[in-house]
């Protein structure tokens, strides 16, 4: 049986996502995303599913400064659509409402029915916590955003369903694993994430660059951040579409690695169907 470590509580998206990847597999929740990285790199957990991106609030913060020092790898990717309930203990009518707690994150999806409702809020370190916060309090006071399965593990009832602002609301969730999988060259589209740092030289991440664009490969992200504490030198965290074994990948790689000091593969995984939307 798989052991599946991610950040949350039960009821979670976080817990929605590995259930939904691993529905035999068994749930080992952390409090923290480098407990659940730590889980699979000291062999308590056999993979973590850690989310990177949300189409409404962009990366998720610290993930992409703890994936290179992790060493581990993505074998896959997954697309959660994100749904937010209203809850409270039973019997809660709207109008006795007077806090709303949840993860900053979820507050910041869910802006409109918290400024019709004139709620106070109160941030929670994840979304079933605040589920479970209010169960514990027994206060109809209090309520929580949370995740449709939060309710009914924490016994709470529906106030309003689907309260999220944006009905395409979705996070991208990836795999993490100690053991490198590449996927194999195949007619199914691939991802590769890297992550490289540019020489110190004038025009360099232009010149790092230029061999995606003369090869004809698609990069759908570049993202970066500082490392260190001189404020000098930046990492770069990519996806581009495509397989390292494929010639027009391989020399647009080629040409990164010159024109870089580091360039680390990441993980070689099949792209999800929800990239495929829409094309």
């Amino acid at each position: 049986m798989t052991t599946v470590a991610y950040q949350g509580e039960p009821g979670s998206n976080s817990s929605t996502a590995a259930r939904a990847l691993y529905p035999e597999g068994g749930e080992l929740p952390c409090t923290a995303f480098e407990q659940a990285l730590d889980a699979v790199t000291l062999g308590s957990a056999d993979v973590a599913v850690i989310p990177v991106d949300n189409s409404a609030a962009g990366r998720v913060a610290d993930v992409h400064h703890l994936l290179p020092e992790s060493g581990l790898f993505i074998v896959a990717e997954y697309f959660l659509p994100i749904r937010f309930d209203l809850m409270g203990v039973p019997g809660t009518s709207l109008d006795q409402v007077e806090c709303v707690r949840s993860h900053v994150h979820a507050l910041g999806q869910c802006r409109k029915v918290l400024r019709e409702g004139g709620w106070r809020t109160r941030v929670s370190d994840d979304t079933a916590g605040a589920a479970r916060e209010v169960a514990e309090l027994g206060d109809h006071r209090h309520a929580a955003l949370a995740p449709p399965a939060a309710a009914r593990l924490f016994g709470l009832d529906v106030l309003r369903s689907g309260v999220e602002d944006d009905p395409d609301n979705t996070t991208r969730f990836v795999v993490l694993s100690r053991e490198a999988e590449l996927a194999p060259v195949s007619e199914q589209p691939t991802m590769t994430s890297l992550f490289f740092s540019v020489r110190n030289i004038p025009s360099a991440l232009y010149k790092a660059l230029g061999g995606f664009a003369s090869s004809g490969v698609n990069l759908t992200k570049i993202e970066s951040y500082q490392i260190g504490a001189g404020l000098n030198a930046s990492r770069f965290y990519a996806e581009i579409e495509g397989h390292p074994d494929d010639s027009r990948v391989d020399l647009a790689l080629q040409e990164l690695r010159f024109f870089s000091s580091e360039v680390r593969i990441l993980g070689v995984y099949h792209a999800h169907p929800h990239r495929l939307r829409g094309r």
